[in-house]
């Protein structure tokens, strides 16, 4: 499994690992400092961050605080190169459009997370919150006793909290799990 996720804008000053130095709405969702020491495991070998002055980062990987706005083109090389010498059987992507740019996963194994809200049963495209769900999405998965290995299993761990749906490849879009947020 591997899961995608961006950098946030808000950062911490202090230099130390990445996941300390992300301190968005997505890394509160995600409460690194309350997982447990098996899903902290988990996630560093699972979670690549895409940062846009670092390229690929991990959880514990030392980075300093930084302001900067990602070049796609300048970093598509690099990334693409480190992201698929990496053997999975599932991408979980859980990335702002501004970093898919970067690197298009296999869709026949990609599943892209989307948030909505639902009132009066009509779903609505959320923004700013969305990322906090997407973190806590990461959360459930660390946090499952069984890792995904393709887009149903994933889907049975995440509807386990959230109300959910589970959209098929098509062509060159990935599989989509629509999310309705909390």
């Amino acid at each position: 499994m591997l899961i995608l996720l961006p950098p946030s804008e808000k950062k911490s000053l202090l230099e130390g690992a990445a996941i300390t130095v992300y301190i968005g709405v997505l890394y509160q969702g995600l409460g690194w400092a309350t997982l447990d020491k098996v899903a902290q495991k988990r996630a560093q070998k699972s979670i690549a961050i895409i940062s846009a002055k670092y390229g690929v980062v991990r959880p514990l990987d030392l980075i300093a605080p930084y302001k900067e706005k990602i070049d796609s083109a300048k970093m598509r090389s690099s990334i693409t190169k480190e992201l698929e010498a990496i053997a999975t059987d599932l991408v979980i992507d859980c990335r702002s459009s501004t970093y898919q740019s970067v690197w298009t996963p296999p869709t026949n194994k990609t599943v892209e997370i989307k948030i909505f809200t639902q009132v009066d049963g009509v779903k609505n495209v959320i923004t700013h919150m969305s990322k906090k769900t997407r973190g806590e999405v990461t959360r459930l998965i660390l946090l499952s006793k069984n890792t995904p290995t393709n887009p149903h299993e994933l889907r049975e761990i995440v509807s386990s909290v959230f109300e959910c749906e589970l959209f098929e490849a098509t062509g060159k879009k990935p599989w989509v799990l629509e999310v309705i947020a909390q």
